[in-house]
């Protein structure tokens, strides 16, 4: 997704809705942090939730880049 406010609004409705869809939007589905958020919504969804409301808001969105490493500003 894109960086800034609202996808960020958007990754808290769904974290909100379903904990590891909004962890997935962030960090994709190979991540630790969508495991260990899977786990906990399947062990109670109240803690699923708290995780993943967690984990959206500690950091903010990384910029889009290419290999994952530059955003695009700085290749030009």
């Amino acid at each position: 997704m894109s960086s800034g406010g609202c996808s960020t609004c958007l990754e808290v409705i769904f974290s909100v809705v379903l904990p590891p869809l909004g962890v997935f939007f962030r960090y994709g589905c190979c991540s630790s942090e969508f495991f260990i958020s899977l786990l906990l919504t399947v062990l109670g969804y109240v803690p699923g939730i708290i995780y993943s409301l967690w984990v959206i808001l500690r950091t903010p969105p990384e910029p889009p880049g290419i290999d994952g490493e530059r955003p695009y500003y700085l290749l030009a």
